[in-house]
């Protein structure tokens, strides 16, 4: 018998027939991510349906040598939950690990399985009258267990924090297959340290999330979105500032978004109505929400009137019911699809200082136009925390190798203009594999050789999603 069939022997034994995938029909939507992007061949896709049985799985692949790639709901952007193309790997899948173990509206916190869809989290929550803030376009299909290895960031940021502040305990199977287990409910626990955190964002190169405590809040009972539109990015910056004054402490998002970004959204959806009389160069769409009786139809307007006497604001329109809201939250969703549906191009995800970022924008516009002049550029995202989705659409007519070859180009410039800013390469996608390289080259001699002893520490035969984050290594 081979070391394969030996594998898939102890897979089918511990989870049963429907807990092993093998075929090449059953395993091919494992080995893609919403993006497009194409893995290798997996050893075999394992489905477990508990804690223990994902910790057993792990301690027989770290005694015989397997590597292996967590897996969640497949909307990661970095390709660090697709199999490797080289090297045969054991995809691990936690969608049968999927409920939602306790809610408890007194403590403000709920206990989850890893596999648990993002919605599904946050209609439990909805029905205690409370709230999980964590907003992404893909939480009708992303798994938590996910946004907590990838530290998702999101539409609430400004307010509540990325993934990393919204945990307050986890399980974790470690790759020698033994469970760690600090699933307390504490919002205050100062023993130590913080273990939890090593794993939050480690994009399952450390071990595998199998369950978590997530914090919840009162559920929002007055919701308030507007579309702005703005004469330049200057002008959106100021106004943020000012939101964050007049609005108090209730806004929750504030997006940037450019005219480009609209017409694609249009593009894809066509009964989507252009929201303003007059086209703008830039977009803001804004909410406000309040838990308690707070006028916030008195901030908004409030805040309209400062924005028009200081030029910051062209034109605007207050969403008046939730389907008029909806309708301007779908032009967020859209036009992501509109990016997508125009083929391969160039997608970053930087985070700057917010007093950095108008001047940024423009530098970074200027440097793609300059080395190619037909080039789109599309950016957009989350002001409030200082992340731009800089997203570049190569000429249309360019041969695919010669596409490829710019897209390289342009992100190197882009990053070195990041770098000049004191920015960051990745606000909330991660690192993966396809970031690891511009990652590097950040990295100071004391940070990599803390990253690497932590990894040597935990994973010390280097199985647990081998080559994303760090090189591989097999020490």
């Amino acid at each position: 018998m081979t070391a394969h069939d030996e594998l898939l022997t102890f897979l089918t034994t511990t989870l049963g027939p429907s807990g092993v995938l093998c075929d090449d029909v059953d395993i091919a939507r494992y080995r893609i991510d919403w993006a497009g992007a194409q893995g290798g061949i997996p050893l075999a896709v394992a489905r477990p349906a508990t804690p223990e049985q994902v910790a057993e799985i792990l301690g027989y692949c770290h005694r015989n040598d397997i590597p292996v790639v967590p897996q969640g709901g497949g909307s990661g952007l970095v390709e660090a939950a697709l199999p490797d193309r080289d090297t045969p790997e054991l995809v691990i899948s936690l969608e049968r690990l999927n409920g939602i173990r306790h809610v408890d509206p007194i403590n403000f916190s709920m206990s989850v399985d890893a596999g648990c869809i993002l919605q599904t989290i946050k209609d439990a929550a909805e029905a205690e009258d409370c709230f999980f803030p964590l907003t992404l376009g893909a939480q009708g299909s992303c798994q938590i267990g996910g946004n907590i290895a990838t530290n998702a960031g999101g539409l609430n940021v400004l307010r509540y924090g990325m993934m990393r502040q919204l945990v307050l305990g986890v399980e974790v199977a470690l790759p020698d297959g033994r469970l760690l287990c600090d699933m307390k409910a504490l919002h205050k626990n100062n023993t130590g340290y913080d273990l939890k955190q090593l794993f939050i964002g480690a994009e399952g190169t450390l071990g595998i999330v199998t369950g978590a405590v997530i914090k919840l809040f009162p559920r929002p009972q007055v919701t308030r979105t507007a579309l702005i539109g703005c004469p330049d990015v200057e002008s959106v910056l100021k106004l943020y500032a000012q939101s964050r004054r007049s609005c108090c402490d209730l806004l929750s998002a504030f997006e940037l978004i450019p005219r480009i970004c609209l017409e694609l959204a249009i593009e894809v959806a066509p009964d989507l109505p252009d929201p303003l009389d007059e086209g703008h160069p830039v977009y803001i769409l804004m909410e406000v929400a309040a838990s308690g009786p707070v006028n916030l139809d008195g901030m908004i307007e409030a805040l309209f009137e400062i924005g028009i006497e200081n030029g910051w604001i062209n034109d605007g329109v207050l969403a008046t019911s939730d389907h008029q809201a909806k309708q301007l939250w779908r032009i967020r969703e859209a036009m992501l699809e509109g990016q997508q549906r125009r083929g391969e191009h160039l997608r970053t995800d930087v985070s700057l200082p917010l007093s950095a970022l108008s001047e940024f924008h423009h530098r970074a516009q200027l440097s793609m136009e300059e080395t190619s002049p037909e080039c789109t550029v599309i950016a957009y995202g989350h002001v409030g925390d200082g992340n731009l989705h800089f997203n570049v659409l190569p000429p249309p007519t360019l041969e695919q190798e010669a596409k490829r070859s710019l897209l390289h180009e342009l992100e190197l410039q882009l990053f070195d203009i990041v770098a000049e800013f004191s920015g960051s390469i990745s606000a909330e996608h991660g690192i993966g594999r396809a970031k690891q390289a511009p990652f590097l080259e950040t990295l100071t001699a004391p940070e990599h050789e803390i990253m690497r002893g932590i990894k040597r520490q935990i994973d010390p035969r280097g199985m647990m999603s081998p080559g994303r984050i760090l090189p591989a290594t097999h020490d």
